[in-house]
């Protein structure tokens, strides 16, 4: 234990012995079932905490409290706000009302490379995001998770095109700029959350959404919807937040030792998201569900349809914001 604490600076045998004898209680809650990359994530987070930390941390996450507790998904970083748990993972989406600048990840076909999004996430851009977290809400900003490339999925026909949308009802995030964009591609849009969303897919309450391909399979949504459309519409990004109160109030030790972790899990966590489209693509029954994949000129068809708003947010959010993703 000595060795392990000994790499974050100067203490002595009192303050260690403190440390084990008062161990530091962290805890993460989720909204994914067990197997979403996520999750798988959050595991690694605790375990490289514990292999830090050993006695002197104890992990307890719920990766799916919306099963395990009811709750809304949204409920989630407002527990963490108010200190009921220490951490959740959370939908940048959700968030934007909080810092109005995430609402970049809410634009349609902005977001084409990963490796850029993850540069700038790791650096200057993700600095930004900390550095407003910590002054407009009582969280802090632990890292920057992959959630993912977000493809259409519906009931009715196969979607190429804008006018495949005209009409469809489609479950969409509390967000103001997804819903514009259906809109515009046609969709009439309706706020479902998360909890919610299977129930609406399986009565017919929606005839469309749209998620990640890991959310769809492991949601169970493929099940009703027969068609999905792969149009990486949306490039999801996910936060993990921890109550900035009670990280200041965990020793240095405990603090060094999640920055180091946080490195390691959100590595497995990009690596995780990367691979996922292409394993749930060969779990999919081609008998039950129908993939589309979209030529150039019906991804162009797509990206017209929405440049007005484009147009618009650039003016709002400036250029300095898209260079950093585009």
């Amino acid at each position: 234990m000595l060795n392990d604490l000994s790499r974050y600076g100067t203490f002595n045998l009192r303050w260690m012995e403190d440390i084990i004898l008062n161990p530091t209680h962290i805890t993460l809650g989720g909204y994914q079932p067990p197997v979403s990359v996520h999750n798988q994530a959050a595991e690694v987070l605790g375990r490289e905490l514990n292999e830090r930390l050993h006695d002197a941390v104890s992990f307890e996450m719920d990766g799916d409290m919306v099963a395990s507790r009811g709750i809304k998904a949204m409920d989630l970083p407002v527990m963490v706000d108010a200190g009921e748990l220490s951490m959740c993972y959370f939908a940048s989406s959700y968030l934007a009302d909080k810092v109005p600048e995430l609402g970049i990840f809410d634009l349609p076909f902005v977001v084409e490379n990963r490796a850029k999004v993850y540069a700038a996430l790791d650096g200057a851009l993700g600095d930004f995001f900390k550095a407003r977290f910590r002054k407009t809400t009582g969280m802090r900003v632990l890292g920057f998770w992959d959630n993912g490339f977000r493809h259409f999925t519906n009931r009715v026909h196969a979607i190429h095109g804008p006018d495949d949308c005209a009409g469809l009802s489609i479950r969409t995030m509390s967000s103001d700029l997804h819903q514009q964009t259906f809109r515009l591609l046609g969709f009439e849009p309706t706020f479902v959350d998360v909890a919610d969303l299977v129930e609406a897919a399986k009565s017919g309450r929606i005839d469309a959404q749209e998620n990640p391909l890991t959310n769809s399979y492991h949601f169970g949504t493929n099940r009703y919807h027969r068609y999905i459309t792969l149009s990486g519409h949306f490039y999801g990004m996910a936060l993990v937040l921890a109550n900035n109160a009670q990280f200041e109030s965990w020793p240095q030790a405990v603090q060094g030792a999640i920055a180091e972790a946080m490195v390691v899990a959100t590595a497995a966590q990009r690596e995780l998201a990367q691979a996922e489209d292409a394993d749930i693509l060969g779990k999919l029954d081609p008998a039950e569900n129908e993939i589309v994949r979209l030529t150039d000129a019906e991804r162009a068809a797509f990206k017209a349809a929405v440049g007005p708003l484009l147009a618009e947010q650039r003016k709002i959010m400036g250029d300095e914001l898209f260079a950093h993703i585009e």
